[in-house]
């Protein structure tokens, strides 16, 4: 169904609820900080610099792209997926995994006995529309209902394909109890009025380089170069950011949407060991000025580099059609850019929709 733009933008104001909002979080001392919300650490890059528009205008792209069905983004051949080792993935409290869902979705298994969840996005649209917007391609590799209990759901940034609310409400409901949720600053009292029915005590919010711990756990907030928005108005009212996990024998990257920037050579300063695994993202890269959001395939593995990773795995393709190239280009992109950069297939790769990674057997085949 094609949304018309009038309607469609009419839909955006009643959402938003107003044009205008101060940050709650605003602390002078810290330069990242605005007091209308937040801003990046360093300039974005003019060679990738977006065409002038106005603001109607921009905002009538992307909901004419939400009202596209993404029929020329298809993949070339179908999107690998495999059924969950859900025996596995129930009995493991002893070894590092990690298991796509989809897009930017992950289980991590910590190896320590504790279950997270990276920006859960379990719905069949990443859109605040229930009949426009980019629309799942696969299902998710494994269903909410086949989910172990959740201890800890970490947060990147507030954009529809990394927070949904119906996904954090069934989490914040599971058997057992809620989980934590980790969020940088700003999504806490999103979650308060969406999620928690008002209440905090199962939310943490943290600033860039704040780290908090969960049963042996670190839990890192980091500078990454990105923005963040639910609506026209919106803007950057909330941080964004990527997440490092790190324990005594295991490190783990998350890089949740990033462009590339000086950001990368910061957090490789601050972890000087590297890291044992990492998702990093490899999709919604053109046209070219989305690589201020978004890095490529060969930025990708430049991050890859630079962070010291052991073993990364290519994420935010294959389940929403988000950037102009095909929703699977980015994996053979993936596989020039390793082979420019010297990097061997076993060291950078993707895995099937619903596969697990597992630090015992270090699987993963190059595409």
């Amino acid at each position: 169904m094609r949304l018309p733009i009038r309607a469609a933008v009419l839909t955006f104001a009643l959402l938003a609820g107003g044009c205008s909002h101060v940050n709650p979080c605003y602390d002078a001392s810290r330069s990242h900080h605005r007091q209308q919300g937040f801003a990046n650490n360093y300039p974005s890059n003019p060679a990738y610099a977006r065409p002038p528009q106005g603001f109607f205008a921009g905002w009538a792209g992307r909901i004419r792209n939400w009202s596209d069905d993404g029929s020329a983004r298809l993949p070339l051949a179908p999107v690998p997926t495999v059924k969950p080792d859900l025996a596995f993935i129930h009995a493991n409290t002893s070894e590092p995994a990690l298991t796509w869902i989809g897009h930017a979705s992950f289980l991590y298994q910590a190896g320590n006995g504790v279950n997270i969840l990276f920006d859960p996005v379990f719905e069949e649209r990443a859109s605040p529309l229930p009949f426009a917007g980019p629309k799942r391609q696969q299902p998710p590799g494994v269903l909410l209902s086949e989910l172990p209990r959740i201890d800890a759901v970490l947060i990147s940034h507030s954009h529809y394909d990394h927070l949904s609310r119906d996904s954090l409400r069934a989490l914040y409901r599971q058997a057992g109890g809620p989980p934590t949720f980790y969020v940088p600053l700003g999504i806490d009292l999103w979650l308060m009025e969406n999620v928690t029915d008002g209440k905090r005590e199962h939310i943490v919010r943290l600033d860039w380089w704040e780290k908090a711990s969960l049963r042996g756990l670190d839990l890192h907030l980091l500078p990454v170069h990105h923005w963040s928005a639910r609506t026209p108005w919106d803007r950057n009212a909330t941080l964004w950011g990527a997440w490092a996990v790190t324990r005594p024998g295991f490190n783990f990257f998350f890089s949740g949407d990033l462009g590339y920037s000086k950001d990368i050579q910061d957090i490789a300063a601050r972890f000087e060991g590297g890291f044992d695994l990492a998702a990093i993202g490899i999709g919604a890269y053109q046209p070219i000025w989305y690589r201020n959001s978004h890095v490529s395939p060969d930025e990708a593995v430049r991050i890859h580099r630079e962070l010291r990773v052991r073993h990364s795995v290519g994420m935010h393709w294959g389940t929403f059609p988000m950037g102009q190239e095909r929703i699977d280009q980015a994996p053979r992109d993936l596989a020039l850019a390793r082979r420019a950069q010297g990097v061997a297939d076993d060291a950078f790769f993707v895995l099937k929709i619903g596969e697990t990674w597992r630090a015992a057997t270090r699987t993963g085949a190059a595409p």
